[in-house]
């Protein structure tokens, strides 16, 4: 009985990791999630900034997440920065986090894109429909 118990909460932990996995590269935030944050902080001059606002409860944040890996790996002009909306503890989608007030949010995943002179160029819908294409163009995704 005790062997069981220790397997199943082996299984547990690892099951939570590969949550976290395939949330994609840890959130830049991880330290303090959904707690406030300056992005222009972690914007890289002189390349193509992409935000991503995410809830590891969010199912389609855990789907777009490994193309936008693989686009951040595949491009050097591209750098795709996670931020995690949900405070430790919150086990849904946290919109009352100090993080999602701050950038109003109200759909996630929420991106923002920001040029490398760290202009903000596109966010919301805008900035999905950028992202989808630049994913399209590299093949990542298809139409």
């Amino acid at each position: 009985m005790k062997k069981i118990t220790i397997i199943m909460t082996l299984a547990a932990i690892l099951l939570s990791m590969c949550a976290s996995i395939a949330a994609g590269a840890d959130a830049v935030n991880s330290d303090n999630p959904g707690e406030e944050v300056d992005v222009k902080k972690y914007l890289q001059a002189g390349k193509t900034n992409i935000i991503d606002f995410y809830s590891d409860y969010c199912g389609p944040c855990r789907k777009i997440s490994p193309f936008l890996v693989k686009l951040d790996e595949r491009r050097e002009d591209i750098v795709v920065i996670k931020i995690d909306i949900n405070r430790r503890g919150v086990k849904r989608i946290d919109w009352g986090s100090p993080l999602a007030k701050q950038y109003k949010l109200r759909s996630i995943p929420h991106f923002q894109v920001y040029d490398g002179q760290g202009k903000l160029t596109s966010e919301g819908r805008e900035a999905f429909a950028k992202i989808v294409d630049i994913l399209t163009k590299e093949g990542i995704i298809g139409r």
